[in-house]
């Protein structure tokens, strides 16, 4: 089998026109001209078609949510620390990001928890974030401050931990420390996973992150996550069509997303798009367009 996606060319010309008609487009981007030429191979000569190259991809790396999930062990090896942290004013602590929202991929991932603290919690949000921080490293664990969150290693797995402060006990929207704004926001990661989980669009999410993790790419995955969804055009794509809903994200990459202004939907005055700077889109935008004129795609992610 293979994902090499060049058939004898006399044979795809009418499917590759009626390609780039339904596309929108007079030239078709070089990963939709390879669709069309695949979509043209006949029975007789079977090969392994973008959508399935993909998505056995995406079967080897699906996370195990049952309660041997590394998650949970993680959760349980880090409470005790947590609890004595904050004391009395732990609410909760969630799994929440990629895992919650079912975008997460085996290799490459951060396990998210989100640490939900009372109202009534006397601190700051920076002293909560910074006494969060003294705390895991007084019980041995080797911290690195992010924006929002605190990473550590537990038990071999990389650990995102996100302090928050409820605003309210009847809702559940809370006050997150931006340690490199050194400022606060509001947010609300139920809203956020809703939303992405609603979507239909995991498969395509999942691709994106893989093909992020593979090229190194500096791009926060829910703003990865919500630029997919507004580069799928509120969801018209059709939801099975995994390989060409992937190229339109590539060319929505190339073509709007360094000036494209993303806001969280929790909070439209946090804007997700300037956790990047010019460069680091532009990066993004590159190998986005390297993507797209990739001749197989097992270049673009494998």
């Amino acid at each position: 089998m293979t994902t090499n996606p060049f058939p004898p060319r006399q044979t795809f010309l009418a499917q590759l026109a009626a390609n780039a008609l339904l596309n929108g487009q007079r030239q078709p981007s070089g990963l939709l001209l390879k669709n069309a030429l695949l979509a043209s191979r006949s029975a007789a000569a079977p090969v392994m078609t973008p959508d399935t190259y993909l998505r056995r991809i995406l079967q080897r790396e699906a996370v195990d949510t049952s309660i041997f999930s590394p998650l949970w062990q993680v959760q349980t090896t880090i409470m005790p620390v947590i609890q004595k942290w904050a004391n009395r004013f732990l609410v909760s602590v969630t799994p929440s990001g990629s895992f919650s929202k079912g975008t997460a991929n085996k290799s490459g991932t951060d396990i998210d928890l989100f640490i939900s603290l009372s109202p009534a919690t006397a601190e700051t949000l920076k002293e909560i974030y910074d006494t969060l921080d003294n705390a895991l490293k007084a019980a041995g664990y080797t911290t690195r401050r992010q924006n929002v969150s605190i990473n550590i290693t537990v038990g071999g797995q990389s650990v995102d931990l996100v302090p928050g402060k409820l605003q309210n006990e009847f809702l559940t929207n809370h006050s997150l420390y931006r340690r490199k704004a050194d400022t606060w926001t509001k947010t609300n990661v139920t809203i956020h996973a809703n939303m992405i989980i609603g979507s239909s669009r995991l498969e395509e999410i999942r691709i994106l992150k893989l093909w992020r993790d593979q090229k190194g790419l500096d791009f926060p995955s829910f703003y990865l996550e919500l630029t997919v969804l507004d580069a799928l055009g509120g969801y018209l794509s059709p939801y099975s069509d995994v390989a060409n809903n992937v190229v339109k994200v590539f060319a929505y990459l190339r073509d709007s997303f360094v000036t494209a202004r993303v806001q969280d939907p929790a909070n439209t005055n946090n804007v997700i798009s300037d956790d990047l700077t010019v460069s680091d889109k532009l990066k993004v935008r590159a190998a986005a367009i390297q993507a797209l004129q990739a001749a197989d795609w097992n270049q673009i992610v494998a």
